[in-house]
C-alpha cells in the first residue's frame, strides 16, 4: 500500500496532467505490483494530515528490533483536490494492483492554463511553475531524504532526489532526472553522483499520435476504429564514468485499453543482453475482483530460470441489509447508484515461486484506519517457516 506522501505525490501528478505510465521505468509496473509487493515487518504506525490544499505532514513510528520513525513534510504549488482522508479516499488509488493503461492524451498547451476576464489575466497559476517539495528525516539514524519536482514545460519535468546518510559514500548521493512526455513517446535523461552515472531511456508507443487532432469524418466509413490495445517498445542505457562500467536493457509491452471488450491483460518482455537475463510477464484481470500474473526469468549464460505466480482478490462488502428492499423496487424506479469504491473493503494478495517462497498480504480499511497485514514464508525451511510477519496502520485527516 502506498504511504500517505506517495499518495499525495500521485495527486500532484494528476493535478499537473503527468502520465506516470508513459515511461520505460514503469513498463513492468503491473507485474511488480502483483509479484514484488513488500510484506511488512513488525509494527508500524503512520499519522498524516493535509493541513492545507498545498501542505502535508506525516509522522511514522515503527518497531523492528529497535524503535525508529520518521517525520516528513510536503509542499505543492498546485492545490490538491483529491480526497486524502483515510476514511474517504479511494482504495484503488493507494493499493498497488493491476494497472489499466489509459488512452494517451494530447500534451497541454501553455495557453490552456490561462483565464482571462475583461481583457486581464486573472488566473493564479503561473505557467511552467508547478512545483513540489518534499523532505523526510529518519530517526534515530539521522538520515535525510529530499525531493524536488518542477514542471518546466507542459511536456517536460525536472526531478531531483537527494539522500544524506553517513553510511553512503561521500555522505550521500543526488539523482537528477529530466523527463519528457510527448504522448507518442517519452525520454528521460539521468545523472547520479554515485559513480558519476549517466543514463538515457525512452519509450515509444505505436499507433496514432495524440498530438494530431483527428479530423471529423464525413461518412461512417471514414470514422477511425477505436484502439483496443497499445504496443510499446523502449530501451535504457547507462554508464558509470568512475567505475567504467555500463548496462543496457530493452523491453516490449502490449496492454489492452479501456475500449477492449474482453478481459484486460498486459504482456511484457524485457532483455538485458550484457547480463543475459530474459524476463517475460503476463497479467490478466480475470474478473471484476480477480487478477492473475505470472513471470518467467531465464539467463542465457547460466541456464538458470525462475517462475513466479501471483494473484490479487478484491473483497467487497455485502449489502444483505438492503438487498431485500432493492429487490422489491418496481422496474421503472431508479436504482441506487454505488460508486466503484463504495463497496470495496480490502484486497488479498498472494505469490509463490518455484522455491516455495510464499508471500501473503491483506490490505484494506477498518473504520478510519488503513491497514496492511502480511507474512512471508519459506516452506523449505521447516525450522523457521515464517520469515517475516508484520502490520502497518495508517490514519490521515
Amino acid at each position: 500500500m502506498l504511504d500517505f506522501m506517495e499518495h499525495v505525490r500521485n495527486a500532484f501528478y494528476d493535478a499537473s496532467h503527468w502520465n506516470l505510465d508513459n515511461s520505460y521505468g514503469t513498463i513492468n509496473a503491473t507485474a511488480r505490483a502483483l509479484l514484488d509487493f513488500q510484506t511488512p515487518r513488525g509494527l508500524r504506525l503512520q499519522i498524516s494530515s493535509l493541513a492545507a490544499p498545498n501542505f502535508a505532514t506525516s509522522y511514522t513510528l515503527g518497531n523492528v528490533g529497535v524503535v525508529d520513525g520518521s517525520v516528513s513534510y510536503l509542499y505543492s504549488s498546485l492545490p490538491l483536490e483529491r480526497k486524502l482522508k483515510s476514511s474517504e479516499l479511494d482504495l484503488h488509488n493507494v493499493i498497488r494492483g493491476y494497472r489499466q493503461l489509459r488512452e494517451l492524451r494530447r500534451p497541454d498547451e501553455d495557453w490552456w492554463w490561462e483565464v482571462w476576464h475583461n481583457g486581464k489575466r486573472v488566473d493564479r497559476r503561473v505557467p511552467n511553475a508547478d512545483t513540489l517539495l518534499y523532505g523526510r528525516i529518519f530517526l534515530p539514524q539521522s538520515r535525510l531524504e529530499a525531493l524536488y519536482l518542477r514542471r518546466l514545460t507542459p511536456t517536460r519535468q525536472l526531478r531531483v532526489n537527494a539522500v544524506s546518510d553517513s553510511n553512503l559514500n561521500n555522505g550521500g548521493t543526488i539523482l537528477t532526472l529530466l523527463q519528457n512526455d510527448y504522448g507518442k513517446y517519452s525520454t528521460e535523461y539521468m545523472y547520479s553522483t554515485d559513480s558519476a552515472l549517466i543514463g538515457l531511456r525512452g519509450l515509444y508507443n505505436f499507433g496514432p499520435d495524440p498530438r494530431n487532432a483527428p479530423t471529423a469524418p464525413t461518412t461512417a466509413q471514414q470514422a477511425p476504429e477505436p484502439m483496443h490495445g497499445r504496443f510499446s517498445a523502449g530501451a535504457e542505457l547507462y554508464y558509470g564514468l568512475l567505475n567504467k562500467s555500463g548496462g543496457i536493457s530493452t523491453g516490449l509491452r502490449f496492454a489492452t485499453l479501456p475500449t477492449h471488450h474482453g478481459f484486460p491483460y498486459t504482456m511484457t518482455l524485457t532483455l538485458n543482453p550484457l547480463m543475459g537475463n530474459l524476463s517475460s510477464t503476463y497479467a490478466v484481470k480475470a474478473g471484476p475482483n480477480l487478477a492473475l500474473c505470472t513471470r518467467f526469468d531465464f539467463n542465457f549464460y547460466s541456464y538458470e530460470s525462475d517462475l513466479q505466480l501471483g494473484c490479487e482478490l478484491w473483497r467487497r462488502r455485502s449489502n444483505t441489509d438492503v438487498e431485500w428492499a432493492i429487490k422489491k423496487l418496481r422496474p421503472d424506479w431508479k436504482r441506487p447508484t454505488v460508486a466503484p469504491d463504495d463497496d470495496v473493503s480490502g484486497i488479498l494478495k498472494a505469490r509463490v515461486d518455484q522455491h516455495w517462497r510464499i508471500g501473503v498480504l491483506w490490505e484494506g480499511r477498518i473504520k478510519d484506519l488503513l491497514f496492511t497485514l502480511g507474512a512471508s514464508l519459506d516452506l523449505k525451511k521447516r525450522e523457521q517457516i515464517f520469515r517475516a510477519v508484520g502490520i502497518e496502520l495508517q490514519y490521515s485527516s
